[in-house]
């Protein structure tokens, strides 16, 4: 498709929707110049395919499907069966798993599935802390796995800011946890699944590996894949994925019943059938070659970007980064995350404010900024953007000066113009 149709396939649908509600039709459209006029840096963020689009908008949202295909309470579920067998069966040839469960609304939801499949209440479960890169469904306090469970969480260590696998170990002789969960929001490094299983195997635990920051590298083998050793695998299927926003499970065939049973009946009722056919449209993309070269893109980008920020003076967390994200940690007496997001979205440069690891501000405020390379990469930017970028990142967050801030704004919208998106609004 190319631009002159993408824009013809933006209008009709924005048209269409125009007709009946003009209201929302303006949000479409808004929003669409802003994704078009500005620079995308969320690291959880990305663009998806309009082939993507169309299946989400398609006529499979008319139709209930609880239950698994060939197993569905519901009748008239032929058609939708094909599109999940389809999701399934290219997520494991993608990953390498032996069972996948494609219906979960969310990462959220995919872990909470885990949870309910592994573990009772009040059970021990070590996660990530939040602030040093893990999730919220990892543990926190006010998240239904840190109210649930009894949680422990590891941490990162303070010289190198990276996970401390002799600590977790010692943690795990200690506690004998039930369930492990490794993987993060905002880690910038390689994890060392395979040292996370055996720690937990030691000691009788299970593995939950949630990569759903780094399932796109992980599926074209740009970061070790924990498939092999951990017992379950969850990931969204947004992000480095470039698919719908959802998520999805992997587990060893041991373990695929109950698995089953925990995502339904467990914890959900019926599928988003819309969302698993755009699901199955995701994984056919990124089976090809072409999505490959785009992850190695990914990479190659945010080694740039991270390289040139720090060649301008500042400071990564863990001093770099080995996959799509990084961390610049502007110090406690620094401008605070939630200012340098704020000024930066001034001029056109959407990131999130961050925590950082052993932060002394609280984490709607934070001392970081978390910035990642997908949704760039996805318009087609390589290393000359990246270091651009960097510099007009540079430039905002040294200025107190609002005409600076609006001076780059306009340098973005003509800079983004270059690598057209979904047409102009």
């Amino acid at each position: 498709m190319n631009q002159s149709e993408r824009s013809m396939f933006f209008a009709t649908l924005e048209n269409t929707v125009a007709a009946v509600d003009p209201e929302l039709a303006t949000a479409l459209r808004a929003e669409r110049q802003r994704q078009n006029e500005g620079l995308e840096l969320i690291a959880s963020e990305n663009f998806v395919s309009p082939a993507v689009l169309a299946a989400m908008g398609s006529v499979m949202t008319n139709k209930y499907a609880e239950g698994y295909p060939a197993k569905r309470y519901y009748g008239g579920c032929e058609y939708v069966d094909v599109a999940e067998e389809l999701a399934r069966t290219r997520a494991k040839q993608l990953f390498g798993c032996d069972h996948v469960n494609v219906q979960p609304h969310s990462g959220a939801q995919a872990n909470m599935s885990v949870y309910l499949a592994t573990c009772q209440p009040g059970d021990v479960v070590f996660g990530m802390d939040l602030s040093h890169g893990g999730h919220l469904t990892h543990g926190h306090p006010l998240n239904y796995s840190g109210k649930t469970f009894q949680i422990h969480p590891y941490l990162v260590r303070q010289d190198t800011e990276t996970i401390d696998y002799d600590a977790l170990r010692e943690m795990a002789r200690l506690h004998r946890p039930k369930l492990i969960v490794c993987g993060a929001s905002a880690y910038p490094r390689i994890i060392d699944f395979e040292t996370i299983a055996a720690i937990a195997h030691e000691v009788g635990a299970l593995v939950m590996a949630d990569i759903a920051h780094i399932a796109g590298m992980v599926a074209v083998g740009l970061h070790p894949s924990p498939v092999p050793s951990c017992e379950f695998v969850t990931t969204t299927t947004h992000k480095t994925l470039r698919g719908p926003r959802g998520g999805m499970v992997m587990c060893k065939a041991a373990f695929a019943e109950a698995l089953d049973k925990a995502v339904f009946p467990g914890v959900q009722g019926g599928p988003l059938m819309h969302v698993i056919a755009a699901k199955a449209v995701a994984f056919a993309e990124a089976l090809t070659p072409d999505y490959r070269g785009y992850i190695e893109q990914v990479l190659a980008n945010a080694s740039t970007l991270c390289g040139e920020l720090q060649a301008l003076g500042w400071k990564m967390v863990s001093g770099g980064t080995d996959n799509h994200l990084m961390l610049i940690n502007l110090g406690a007496d620094g401008i605070s995350g939630k200012k340098a997001e704020d000024r930066l979205g001034k001029a056109g440069i959407t990131v999130n404010k961050n925590t950082v690891p052993f932060d002394t501000r609280k984490p709607y405020i934070g001392s970081g900024v978390r910035i990642g390379t997908p949704a760039v990469t996805s318009r087609g930017m390589g290393p000359d953007e990246m270091r651009r970028i960097a510099r007009l990142i540079d430039k905002v967050l040294r200025s107190e000066d609002e005409a600076v801030w609006a001076a780059v704004k306009h340098e973005v919208e003509e800079f983004a113009k270059a690598f057209p998106l979904y047409g102009a609004a």
